[in-house]
C-alpha cells in the first residue's frame, strides 16, 4: 500500500514488461506444446515438440535463435496493458480497504485480472498467432501467416472489424481472473507467512522472492487448463463472419479437448507453463514490490 493507483498502473506495466522480456522464450514453447495434437487422440499425431528443452531446440532449428523471441512486441504490449490495468485496479481495492475483508484479496485479484484481460485481449490474440507461426514441417495449430505485429492487427481489423480483435476474450477473462486471484492472494499470504516465522526480514528481497515462488506453483497448477483453452480459442481459424471453425466458445472448447484428447489434454505444456509462469510470477511481483518501495 501507500502507492497511488496511477503510479501502480505504471509500475505494474513496467514490471510485467521486464518479466515478459526474460520469459518470452518459454511462452513460445508453451504455445507450441499446447497446440500440438489439437483435437487428436494421444499417440495418433506426430510430435515435433517433446518436452520443454527439446521443444526449445526444435524452435531454434526451425526459426533460428530469434524464433524464441517470436511475438515479443505483442507480448510486451499485452503485459503492459494487462498488468498496468490489473495492478491499478488492485491498488484501488487496497486503498478502499476491500482486501482487508475475508476473501477480499482473492476477489480483488480476480476482478482486477478480468478487467486487465479484456483490455489486453487484442495484444494476446496477435501474440498467440505470431508465436504459433513456423515452417510447415514444424507447424502445429492453425497458421495465420502474419508478417509482423502491425500487419496482424491490420489484417484482423480489415477482415473482422473491431469485434474481431477481441475474439477469444471469453477464454482470456477466466484465465487471467483465476491466475490473478491466486497470484496476488498467495503472494501476499506467503510473503507475510515467511516473515511471521522470521525466516526472512520483512521487506527484504528474499521474502519477496519466497512469496513469488510459492505463488508461481499455485498459479501454474490452477491456471494451466484455462491457459490451454485460451490458446486454442485465440489461435483457431474463423469463418468470414468471425465464427470459430473448431470451437463455439469456452465450454465447447473444454468438452472437445477432454473428449478427444482426454482430461490430460487440458494440462498440455504444464511443464512449460510452470517454467514460464514461475519465473514470470517471481519477476513481475518482485519488480512490482521493489518499484513500489522505491
Amino acid at each position: 500500500g501507500g502507492v497511488p493507483p496511477t503510479i501502480d498502473l505504471v509500475l505494474g506495466a513496467t514490471a510485467g514488461c521486464l518479466a515478459c522480456f526474460l520469459t518470452n522464450p518459454l511462452e513460445v514453447v508453451k504455445t507450441r506444446l499446447q497446440l500440438q495434437g489439437e483435437l487428436q487422440p494421444p499417440g495418433t499425431y506426430p510430435r515435433p515438440y517433446r518436452g520443454v528443452l527439446r521443444a526449445a531446440v526444435a524452435v531454434c532449428r526451425a526459426d533460428g535463435l530469434r524464433g524464441l523471441q517470436k511475438g515479443l512486441a505483442a507480448g510486451l504490449l499485452y503485459q503492459g496493458l494487462m498488468n498496468g490495468v490489473r495492478f491499478y485496479c488492485y491498488s484501488h481495492a487496497e486503498d478502499a480497504g476491500w482486501t482487508g475483508y475475508p476473501g477480499g484479496t482473492v476477489a480483488a485479484g480476480a476482478v482486477a485480472g478480468a478487467v486487465g484481460a479484456i483490455v489486453g485481449s487484442p495484444a494476446y490474440l496477435v501474440k498467440t498467432h505470431l508465436q504459433a507461426q513456423t515452417l510447415s514441417a514444424m507447424a502445429v495449430g492453425h497458421q495465420h501467416n502474419h508478417e509482423n505485429i502491425s500487419s496482424a492487427f491490420r489484417s484482423i481489423f480489415q477482415q473482422h472489424g473491431v469485434v474481431g480483435l477481441w475474439r477469444g476474450v471469453t477464454g482470456a477473462v477466466p484465465r487471467v481472473a483465476v491466475g490473478s486471484a491466486v497470484q496476488l492472494a498467495t503472494f501476499a499470504s506467503a510473503k507475510d507467512w515467511v516473515c511471521e516465522r522470521q525466516w526472512f526480514r520483512k521487506g527484504s528481497w528474499a521474502a519477496v522472492l519466497a512469496g513469488g515462488m510459492v505463488s508461481g506453483v499455485a498459479v501454474a497448477v490452477t491456471m494451466t487448463p484455462f491457459d490451454v483453452i485460451s490458446t486454442r480459442l485465440y489461435n483457431q481459424p474463423v469463418d468470414a463472419d468471425g465464427t470459430g471453425k473448431l470451437y463455439r466458445g469456452f465450454f465447447d472448447c473444454i468438452l472437445q479437448i477432454s473428449s478427444k484428447e482426454g482430461l490430460l489434454g487440458l494440462y498440455k505444456g504444464i511443464g512449460a507453463v510452470y517454467l514460464r509462469l514461475g519465473p514470470h510470477t517471481v519477476l513481475s511481483l518482485f519488480f512490482w514490490d521493489k518499484l513500489r518501495n522505491m
